[in-house]
């Protein structure tokens, strides 16, 4: 579908069936007072927003930018967008924005609180909703944002969202010293946040850390030198069904949790972070041993600012952030490969794989809607 200058093109996708996705076109109203109208000019598209897709209806993930359509809804992505209309006297035309948008050409946004660092989206339909997800942060003022860095943006789209969660699981677990298990098991384990968490992990090497994964990427998780054994999914029985463990369960495969529940007697805890394996996601119920959790980081971000101030969570996000991007940027262990893809043919056919877990793990996919001059 050719985009219009004046109309907003959005993706969206069946909620309750994933595969099935559609193009539609509307076209722009005029913004009411203090509104802004941003561009989406690129966004990430990974496991984690097949997990937004996959617990939309359960974490309210349809809500910030609703269709207006009952079955159908619009993934939220992380990327940078710029203000094409304003008519907000702290927000300009021109600035340049990382936060959370649709998959979609532009969005109107309500900008409260804006200074320098950015400002909050105060929609009405997002007030119930978390704060985390609902800001936007000015590029020129932030301080994860390194002009002098290489795919600077690409970098942030694709591991930001995902790392942050890496660090505050890590710090969660850290917090409570591992619940008294000796070893962590991440399934997913080829994926990017489970990647980020095995990597902060290894550097307290409080615990033995297993990834699982599927054979066909056993060899790639191995070369990220995060995990300490890395097995597939069928090999649970190499894992000595007395060790004190926790789980942390980025693939949602129902069945895998009930076969690590069952295997482990002294399974410490289990939380379930994410959904990957779409086609397998179900319910804790009945399950041995302890009762699994969903694992909400905003959770952890405001116990956190509690605890240590806001400048300070903020201090320490950032240095953690700035070392991990140095481990995955240089040349030894450069396995993030991003890849610029455009227009709606593009974005279909990126959804499709990384929906089926087709996509390549050292894949990047950053994602626009418009299609490339």
């Amino acid at each position: 579908m050719k985009k219009t200058s004046a109309a907003t093109s959005q993706f969206l996708v069946k909620k309750d069936e994933l595969a099935t996705t559609k193009i539609r076109e509307l076209a722009y109203s005029a913004l009411a007072a203090d509104q802004v109208r941003v561009r989406v000019d690129r966004f990430a598209l990974t496991s984690n927003n097949i997990t937004y897709a996959a617990f939309g209806h359960a974490m309210n993930y349809w809500q910030f930018f609703p269709s207006g359509e009952d079955d159908w809804g619009i993934i939220p992505v992380w990327g940078f967008g710029t203000v094409t209309e304003s008519t907000h006297a702290d927000v300009v035309v021109g600035e340049r924005f990382y936060g959370y948008y649709p998959m979609a050409s532009d969005v109107v946004l309500s900008p409260a609180k804006a200074n320098p660092r950015g400002f909050a989206d105060g929609s009405p339909h997002r007030a119930a909703l978390h704060a985390v997800y609902n800001q936007y942060v000015n590029c020129a003022t932030d301080p994860f944002y390194d002009k002098a860095a290489a795919n600077t943006e690409d970098i942030q789209a694709l591991l930001r969202p995902l790392f942050i969660t890496s660090w505050l699981i890590d710090d969660f677990f850290a917090d409570n010293q591992f619940f008294g298990a000796t070893t962590a098991v991440l399934s997913s384990a080829s994926s990017k946040t489970a990647y980020g968490t095995a990597h902060e992990m290894k550097k307290l090497g409080d615990v033995q850390v297993i990834g699982l994964t599927s054979s066909a990427n056993v060899a790639f998780c191995e070369s990220l030198g995060c995990y300490d054994q890395v097995l597939t999914y069928d090999q649970l029985d190499k894992i000595d069904s007395a060790t004190s463990l926790v789980y942390v369960d980025f693939a949602g495969n129902a069945s895998l949790r009930r076969s690590i529940h069952a295997s482990f007697p002294n399974l410490k805890y289990s939380c379930s972070i994410g959904g990957t394996h779409v086609t397998d996601l179900g319910s804790g119920r009945d399950l041995v041993g302890v009762k699994p959790v969903l694992f909400f980081a905003p959770a952890q971000v405001k116990k956190r600012t509690e605890e240590w101030g806001g400048a300070e969570f903020g201090k320490r996000m950032v240095q953690a952030w700035q070392s991990f991007t140095t481990s995955v940027t240089t040349a030894k262990l450069a396995w993030l490969q991003p890849q610029y893809q455009s227009g709606f043919a593009a974005v279909t056919e990126t959804y499709a794989q990384v929906l089926s877990g087709r996509s390549d793990p050292r894949m990047g996919h950053i994602l626009s809607i418009h299609e490339a001059a």
